[in-house]
């Protein structure tokens, strides 16, 4: 595997803007919810530093759940547009404040299918909360309640998003330069 350095095109956002929008994210939850109790569910794995770094700022009542749902295949670029759960929810959210937690909002797919499915275990109410938007990619109309950033159509990694099943761990979001990015499965 590369050095992230020999493939980052360039850092699209830095650790302290992340982390200060991580903190406006919630303290919007904190408003919104105040008083109340609230169930995040983090869709696994990209979601995992972001999921973490927002519940540290939570000052309401919350518990966390994990789902994991595949859209994309190891190393690719684009989703396969079949959504398939890998594990699905320990916690009963009947009657529940949900708020489904999400790296990075692309075609749609994978939130509209999660966001279907959730609905009908009857949650009180169901929102959701994307790190990462890319509208132009859209392809189904899904809610995001709060985002935290509007990003262009590139090919971005770190802070969760992964290339290759690495670099997770990385405290910006950075995007790949391709020309020089060699994928694990060549």
């Amino acid at each position: 595997m590369q050095d992230y350095h020999d493939i980052l095109a360039e850092v699209l956002i830095d650790e302290k803007t992340l982390q200060a929008r991580v903190k406006e994210l919630a303290d919007e939850i904190n408003r919104d919810y105040a008083g109340q109790q609230i169930l995040l569910i983090c869709i696994l794995r990209g979601a995992l530093p972001f999921m973490v770094d927002l519940m540290r700022h939570l000052s309401v009542l919350n518990a966390i759940d994990c789902m994991a749902i595949s859209s994309y295949g190891s190393g690719a670029r684009e989703t396969t547009g079949n959504v398939r759960m890998n594990l699905d929810l320990q916690t009963n959210i009947q009657g529940k404040h949900v708020i489904l937690v999400e790296d990075i909002v692309d075609s749609g797919h994978t939130v509209a299918h999660v966001l279907e499915l959730l609905r009908t275990r009857k949650p009180k109410t169901l929102k959701v909360c994307a790190l990462l938007d890319k509208e132009s990619r859209r392809e189904v109309v899904v809610p995001i309640d709060y985002r935290g950033f509007s990003i262009p159509n590139k090919f971005v990694f770190g802070y969760g998003l992964d290339l290759d099943e690495f670099y997770r761990n990385l405290p910006f979001v950075g995007v790949v330069d391709l020309d020089r990015y060699v994928s694990n499965e060549k």
